[in-house]
């Protein structure tokens, strides 16, 4: 299944991006610290968000499918990149009365949902410039 066609533009003021993906339209934005408006998200937290957010629905389908008593979760995630490379660090709260198994399971689950494995799979970007109006 491929994923909706995502558009970034950027006008006159610096660094605040605007996103649209055909249905909804969001924004991207730098800290003050860094020339930008603080207006909206930094591209990093919305990396982050993309997996929270996948985790959190793949979980929840999960276990409504299986009829198990997750009534909450909360994901944590943070982002620490080096000259080694990155490390995400997500840490994965549930709520309800579940046994060990099924919150093991779960976990195992969590390590499934798609942008899981897009982010621990191999990446390729192909990049190109559409060519320019004339003038």
């Amino acid at each position: 299944m491929s994923a909706p066609v995502v558009t970034a533009s950027i006008g006159s003021a610096d660094y605040e991006t605007r996103l649209e993906d055909g249905t909804h339209t969001w924004f991207a934005d730098e800290p003050a610290s860094l020339g930008g408006a603080d207006s909206a998200p930094q591209p990093s937290s919305l990396l982050l968000s993309s997996l929270g957010a996948c985790t959190s629905i793949t979980l929840r389908m999960y276990a409504k499918r299986k009829g198990w008593p997750l009534t909450s979760l909360r994901v944590e995630l943070s982002m620490n990149t080096t000259a080694h490379g990155t490390v995400i660090d997500r840490r994965i709260s549930l709520d309800g009365p579940l046994d060990e198994t099924q919150r093991e399971r779960l976990l195992q689950i969590a390590n499934a949902c798609p942008m899981h494995k897009v982010l621990v799979g191999a990446i390729r970007i192909d990049s190109g410039l559409v060519p320019a109006e004339p003038v």
